[in-house]
């Protein structure tokens, strides 16, 4: 499962059956914590979830600023909830490449915040599975 978090919503994504590609799977409006983590939990749940890579956003001289402060305190409550390995992904220019995929697709711009952040969730997992594919992991 890769997963996007953002201030305001979770992207979720998913790979196949044989981690070789990840497919955007639905967003989460977040609410407060404990309930997006059940959402999350669910999630993991109902698809046999065995893994959890999270993007981790870095600044561009890959030091750690306010929004990656952020996602690692939400992680440190999801590891109170969540028996799974959680695995970091630097996910620096991942929303800029799903907003060039919606307009490529020529998705209205008003449109986009839909599917933003699944499809920024399926990039970092995707990013992710390649690096493994490769023995890089």
């Amino acid at each position: 499962m890769g997963l996007d978090l953002g201030d305001k919503t979770i992207g979720v994504a998913l790979s196949d059956p044989f981690f070789m590609t990840a497919q955007p799977l639905l967003t989460i409006k977040r609410t407060k914590a404990k309930e997006d983590i059940r959402k999350i939990s669910d999630i993991i749940k109902e698809k046999q979830v065995e893994k959890i890579i999270i993007g981790l956003p870095l600044n561009m001289n890959n030091t750690l600023g306010p929004q990656g402060q952020k996602v690692l305190s939400f992680v440190d409550l999801l590891k109170k909830e969540i028996d799974l390995e959680i695995i970091y992904e630097d996910e620096r220019l991942t929303t800029v490449q799903s907003d060039r995929v919606l307009s490529s697709m020529d998705v209205r711009k008003e449109n986009r915040k839909k599917y933003i952040d699944k499809i920024a969730a399926a990039f970092i997992l995707q990013s992710f599975l390649d690096r493994r594919k490769h023995g890089q992991d």
